[in-house]
C-alpha cells in the first residue's frame, strides 16, 4: 500500500488538472489490450481501423510502453502545470525533456529509452510527431465529450471539498483509496511505503482511459500525481438515438438540428447522410455551415474526415433537450490495482 502524507501546506496546494497527453498514453495502452473488461471496446475498434487505414506506425511510442502490469517511463507524461493545457503545450514539455530524465524502471522499455538518450532531439521530435498524428485519428474527434466528462467530475469534487473538506473529497474517489488522519492510502501494485508530499500538494487528474485503475506518480522532480477514472465513464461511448428537439430545430432548421443530434459520436459525411436520409451534398453543406458557426469540428482520419460536436454544441444540444442526459456514475472499479507512471 502506498501512503501519501499530507501537511496543511499539502492540502492547500492540492489541485486538479486535465492532461490530453496522459489520455494519449493511456489510450494507446487500451489499444494494446489493457482494457480487459471491454469498456472502451467501441472506441478501440473504430480507432484501430483508422490507424490501419492511415498506415500510422506507432512504434516510436509503443516501444516505450511496457506491458500493463509494469511501470511506465515517467517522462512520457509530465504532470501539467496549468489546469487545462493543450496537447501542443504538453508536447512542447515532452520535447524539452532533459536527458537525465530519460530513464525507465521497465526492462521491456529500456532499449527504446536508451535509443532516445543517444539522440534526444531527434528521438523526442519523432515521438511527438507520432503522438500528434495519433491524436488526430484517435482522440481529437472524441475530445469534446471526454473534456466535458473531465470538467464535470472536477466540478463535482470541488463541491464535495467545499461541503466536507479533504476527507469528503477523497471519500468516493475509488475503492482503492482511503483517507485516514492526514494520509491518503492507495492500494498499490508497484509501490509500497510512505511518501511525504513535502509541501508540493497532490495533483488530481481525471482520466477516461485509466479506468478502472488509479495511476500514481510520486518520484522527483514531478509534483505527486494521482490519475483516477471520472464519474460517468461507463456511458461515455454509448450512442443512443436521440431525436433533435423542436426548440433546436426552430433555431437551426430541422436538418441541422438532426445532424447535431446524430453527432453524439464522430461520423463522416457519408455515414451521416445514410443514417439521416439526406443527400451527401446536402449533408456536406449543412456541416460546412455548422462548422463555420463553431458547432462542429472536422478531423482527418485516414482517407475520410470525421465530424464531431464542439463543446459549444454539446451544451447547446443538451440545453435544448435533444442530447444525452447527464451520465450517472460509471462502473465501479473491480479491485483493479493502481499503476505507476
Amino acid at each position: 500500500m502506498l501512503e501519501l502524507e499530507f501537511t496543511a501546506e499539502d492540502v492547500a496546494r492540492t489541485r486538479f488538472a486535465v492532461s490530453p497527453l496522459w489520455e494519449v498514453i493511456a489510450g494507446v495502452r487500451v489499444l494494446s489490450g489493457s482494457d480487459t473488461q471491454g469498456l472502451h471496446r467501441r472506441w478501440a475498434e473504430q480507432t484501430r481501423a483508422r490507424i490501419t487505414s492511415a498506415r500510422l506506425d506507432l512504434t516510436p511510442l509503443t516501444s516505450l510502453l511496457p506491458p500493463a502490469e509494469q511501470q511506465l517511463p515517467s517522462f512520457l507524461s509530465p504532470p501539467p502545470t496549468t489546469p487545462g493545457p493543450s496537447l501542443d503545450v504538453e508536447l512542447a514539455t515532452l520535447r524539452a525533456t532533459p536527458r537525465d530524465l530519460l530513464h525507465t524502471a521497465s526492462a521491456a522499455a529500456r532499449p527504446a529509452v536508451e535509443a532516445l538518450r543517444a539522440d534526444p532531439g531527434r528521438g523526442l521530435g519523432r515521438l511527438t510527431e507520432v503522438i500528434s498524428a495519433y491524436w488526430e485519428l484517435a482522440m481529437a474527434p472524441y475530445w469534446p465529450r471526454m473534456a466535458e466528462l473531465h470538467e464535470a467530475d472536477i466540478q463535482y469534487r470541488a463541491r464535495r471539498f467545499a461541503e466536507g473538506g479533504t476527507r469528503h473529497l477523497f471519500a468516493d474517489l475509488g475503492e482503492q483509496v482511503t483517507w485516514d488522519s492526514g494520509t491518503l492510502q492507495i492500494h498499490h501494485l508497484f509501490f509500497h511505503g510512505v511518501r511525504p508530499l513535502r509541501g508540493q500538494g497532490l495533483l488530481l487528474v481525471p482520466s477516461v482511459f485509466s479506468w478502472p485503475r488509479m495511476c500514481s506518480k510520486t518520484e522527483a522532480p514531478y509534483q505527486p500525481t494521482l490519475r483516477y477514472p471520472p464519474r460517468g465513464v461507463g456511458q461515455l461511448w454509448e450512442a443512443p438515438t436521440v431525436p433533435a428537439s423542436a426548440a433546436l430545430a426552430g433555431v437551426l432548421g430541422a436538418s441541422r438540428a438532426r445532424l447535431l443530434a446524430a453527432l453524439a459520436v464522430p461520423a463522416s459525411t457519408t455515414d451521416l447522410a445514410a443514417r439521416l436520409g439526406l443527400t451527401p451534398g446536402g449533408t456536406s453543406q449543412h456541416l460546412t455551415a455548422l462548422r463555420a458557426a463553431g458547432l462542429v469540428s472536422a478531423h482527418r482520419a485516414g482517407r475520410s474526415v470525421l465530424y464531431a460536436r464542439t463543446r459549444v454544441a454539446e451544451a447547446l444540444v443538451a440545453g435544448a433537450g435533444g442530447s444525452d442526459t447527464a451520465a450517472p456514475p460509471g462502473p465501479q472499479a473491480q479491485a483493479a490495482p493502481p499503476l505507476v507512471s
